[in-house]
């Protein structure tokens, strides 16, 4: 039988330009809407048991982040579930990255991040909204249609925002944000008992469902970068942002995390809002203490490197956490994780992983725990 390569799936995202030699295929990736930014992929190969494959992956020094590259590593899976790190090489010459594995299955997938699917966010939503104290809502819908959904939870007078995948292709966020939902619902948890009193948390799973569904890296239906989109969102443009701000227009917010994946740097970190227009010395205080706690609770966790700082007055207010620390006066950051490994606390076969992932977000309540009291 011949071996097939298919992405026509949620989130698929590869096109095969040949065959150069049985088992050795040459690959592209298909740009975004708005053809700006191209870097995910997810596909399927079939009928390739015990054949030695080779997957290039051409034209990479086209794609958004070829600093990204370097020292990665695809995932691949054989039953969706558990992902692995495969054999992967970048020739930054022929900007190709290759992919070398002989299959002990009839079926393997690979992805540049373990996905998270629709189904599995549809999934997350039905589950978290059945739970005690947990009230869902659609904030508005997608340029596609598709809800925005939002599950809130907590009796306390602090209003915190956690949201994940504006940009659709960090995966990553997503998990975390599972990690988050189960630790926020569990009975057991000192650290949620204690935030659920003293705040109410809304979190947005997955501001970008046309893009995730469209296998995108960064931008909507009509290919928005919605975390460019927070000065003036619109309608016709980004109605995912323009949803959410409005909720939080309507609650006020006290803190809110952004949650995102950095395709360059293997290192875990925050980006913050020193750049802000009449941000304050307190606002300033009390993320740089949120931080301090994080590093406290996970080993993941860095301040040495990062993005660097806006300088005063000129921060983007055009992006979500610039936006939100400005609007509300209170405490932002955009929270990254790696595609790659992390370099901090390396692990060979899953690398970064949507288990790290979802610890990560564990330990990201308990350094909100740790200064909710502060919080306005």
């Amino acid at each position: 039988m011949a071996i097939t390569i298919s992405s026509a799936f949620d989130s698929g995202n590869i096109r095969v330009l040949d065959e150069v030699t049985p088992g050795h295929f040459r690959l592209a990736i298909h740009a975004d809407a708005g053809g700006e930014f191209l870097q995910w992929f997810h596909f399927r190969v079939s009928g390739a048991k015990g054949v030695p494959l080779r997957l290039d992956i051409m034209g990479l020094e086209k794609s958004a982040y070829p600093g990204g590259w370097p020292n990665y590593r695809a995932r691949m899976s054989a039953d969706r579930q558990r992902w692995v790190q495969a054999d992967s090489r970048w020739n930054a010459g022929e900007g190709m990255l290759s992919i070398i594995v002989t299959p002990d299955t009839d079926m393997l997938w690979f992805a540049y991040f373990a996905p998270y699917s629709m189904e599995r966010h549809h999934d997350l939503v039905a589950r978290m909204a059945g739970r005690p104290g947990v009230s869902a809502a659609v904030l508005g819908h997608s340029l596609d249609g598709q809800p925005i959904d939002c599950l809130s939870i907590g009796s306390g007078p602090r209003q915190i925002w956690l949201q994940a995948r504006q940009h659709p292709g960090e995966s990553m966020a997503q998990w975390w944000m599972e990690g988050a939902l189960e630790e926020l619902t569990d009975p057991g948890s000192t650290v949620s008992r204690k935030l659920l009193k003293k705040s109410r948390i809304h979190l947005v799973p997955n501001m970008n469902p046309d893009g995730s569904r469209r296998g995108h890296l960064r931008t909507n239906a009509v290919g928005a970068n919605l975390n460019r989109e927070w000065a003036a969102p619109t309608p016709e443009r980004a109605p995912e942002v323009l949803a959410v701000r409005n909720a939080m227009d309507r609650t006020g917010v006290d803190f809110a995390l952004d949650v995102h994946g950095d395709e360059a740097l293997p290192h875990v970190f925050i980006a913050g809002f020193e750049g802000v227009p009449g941000v304050t010395n307190r606002q300033l205080d009390l993320l740089r203490r949120y931080q301090a706690q994080l590093c406290l609770h996970s080993p993941d966790f860095q301040t040495k490197i990062g993005y660097p700082q806006s300088a005063p007055g000129k921060a983007n207010l055009a992006m979500a956490t610039n936006q939100i620390a400005h609007r509300f006066g209170c405490v932002a950051a955009t929270l990254e994780m790696p595609f790659k490994d992390a370099d901090d606390c390396p692990e060979p076969v899953e690398g970064w992983s949507p288990a790290r992932s979802r610890r990560l977000a564990v330990a990201c309540l308990a350094a909100l725990g740790d200064i909710v009291d502060e919080l306005r």
